[in-house]
């Protein structure tokens, strides 16, 4: 990725690229008890920030560092006053190295240790995870899994300290079982995985903390993706010219709503409109242009009866857009698979969805194309893989990766932490919420990617944005509404205001 593209984006690292961080820290001079003791200094300043009322708190400790951080959070917090039940999952006197010096910090503080067994209560206010770091690569077993299980069902408010016990920080799967935390307080460099896959239901706030170690400055650990910002919205979306008119701001053709199944393309129709294009067109079965017209009076809607008129479609539209958006109610049956042959044989930028995904998986396995934008979710994504929905979703950043390697454009992987695939690398949308899970929210991103390919022309930046706004967007609408009973088409509205900051 070029630095122009990502100055506003914050970088994100695998476990064992942090690890390589704190390596070359501790070589350039700064000593590894140092380290834990900002990092400890770190998470004490988040307790104090979140939970100001709070004078008494549960640290449950690990063997590793991880549990160092907790061992030395807990001195921090006793030299504060505060009452401090340190529970220990390892024994003290098994640990070793920094661990071991951290725990005894903690006894010379006067703060006692109890060892974890089935049946300890916690007596503070809040708990602090500090059981397992980033190193974690296999299922949580024993006692971890134990302790884990009575912090999630404590009733009580949870930090995690750097990650949240039993998750996968390059992927944000849960190995086996994982706490659910309320917020989590990461070092050095951020992670991937607390922004993917089962990460937004355990991560809770995440506060990221650098421990003063300038993670940039070491060119050659390229980060393994980047983390969208709202921040890019005023700049890439900068006040019209004057003199602007509707053929400066893209023609959108929509291909979908194949017989009964309508209101899929006019989502997507609307969106396209509600986010900017100069002309939308929608190519339909003849039954749904009165709908269309109704709706959005604004979109050309043609009636298209099957093959034989794909022919004359092609002729008078595919030559004049700028973007086809093709899948959103399209259907595999032949309405549908002549309308993507369709778009497939013209060379304009596509945005695929829905059906005109499952049909490329089972029609055209080894189509290909740079100018495409294919925009799956994890059971379309695992059927134009060839692998299960799990599979996809233990490693989706892999998964990602595998289907823009194999199919080319830029693919985006829809889900909590939806990410972005592309010739620049790997980004990731934090933004979104449970009320997305819904009903045509993937037609209203197709028709937003359409709206900006069309204005901006295929890029990163276009995709990028389209994801983002849409995200942004159903998080102001559950904001002002709350998240159940949110609708794809309410995202328009919300859209329309970011893009005009």
């Amino acid at each position: 990725m070029s630095l122009a593209n990502t100055a506003s984006l914050r970088p994100l690292y695998t476990a064992r690229q942090v690890g390589e961080l704190d390596r070359r820290t501790i070589a350039g001079g700064v000593e590894g008890f140092a380290l834990m003791q900002r990092a400890a200094s770190s998470a004490w300043h988040s307790v104090r920030t979140r939970w100001p009322q709070v004078r008494s708190l549960s640290v449950v400790c690990g063997g590793g560092n991880n549990g160092g951080d907790g061992h030395v959070l807990a001195a921090l917090a006793a030299q504060a006053g505060m009452k401090v039940q340190r529970i220990g999952v390892k024994p003290i006197d098994a640990l070793t190295g920094d661990a071991a010096r951290a725990a005894a910090l903690a006894s010379d503080a006067g703060v006692g240790c109890e060892a974890w067994h089935d049946e300890t209560v916690f007596t503070g206010e809040i708990i602090v995870d500090a059981l397992l770091g980033t190193g974690l690569d296999g299922e949580v077993r024993g006692a971890y899994r134990q302790a884990i299980h009575a912090i999630n069902h404590a009733g009580l408010p949870v930090l995690a300290v750097d990650i949240p016990s039993g998750l996968a920080a390059d992927t944000g799967a849960v190995l086996g079982y994982a706490v659910h935390a309320d917020a989590t307080v990461t070092f050095i460099g951020d992670k991937l995985g607390l922004y993917t896959g089962q990460a937004p239901d355990h991560v809770g706030e995440v506060d990221f903390r650098p421990l003063g170690v300038k993670s940039q400055a070491f060119f050659d650990i390229v980060p393994r993706a980047f983390r969208l910002n709202e921040s890019q919205l005023p700049e890439a979306f900068p006040p019209r010219s004057r003199t602007a008119h509707k053929g400066h701001m893209g023609h959108v053709l929509v291909l979908g709503g194949a017989p009964g199944l309508g209101g899929a393309a006019l989502i997507a129709s609307q969106a396209a409109v509600r986010l900017g294009a100069g002309k939308v067109s929608l190519a339909t079965a003849p039954e749904h242009v009165s709908a269309s017209l109704t709706r959005c009076p604004e979109v050309m809607a043609h009636g298209v009866r099957g093959g034989a008129d794909v022919a004359p479609l092609v002729a008078q539209h595919l030559g004049k857009c700028d973007v086809i958006v093709a899948g959103p109610g399209l259907g595999q049956g032949a309405w549908g698979q002549a309308m993507l042959a369709a778009a497939l044989a013209s060379e304009k930028p596509l945005v695929l969805d829905a059906d005109a995904l499952n049909l490329l998986a089972s029609r055209f396995p080894f189509e290909r194309r740079d100018n495409w934008v294919l925009t799956p979710h994890p059971g379309e994504a695992a059927r134009l893989l060839g692998l299960s929905v799990a599979d996809v979703e233990a490693d989706r950043p892999a998964a990602v990766e595998a289907l823009r390697q194999q199919r080319g454009g830029r693919v985006i992987l829809k889900g909590a932490g939806s990410l972005i695939a592309g010739p620049g690398g790997l980004v990731v949308c934090p933004y979104g919420n449970p009320g997305m899970a819904s009903g045509g929210m993937g037609d209203a991103l197709s028709g937003m990617l359409g709206a900006l390919l069309g204005q901006q022309g295929v890029s990163d930046q276009s995709v990028w944005l389209g994801v983002l706004v849409h995200a942004l967007a159903a998080d102001r609408a559950a904001q002002d509404s709350g998240e159940r009973g949110l609708l794809a088409s309410d995202l328009a509205f919300y859209a329309r205001r970011l893009i005009n900051p």
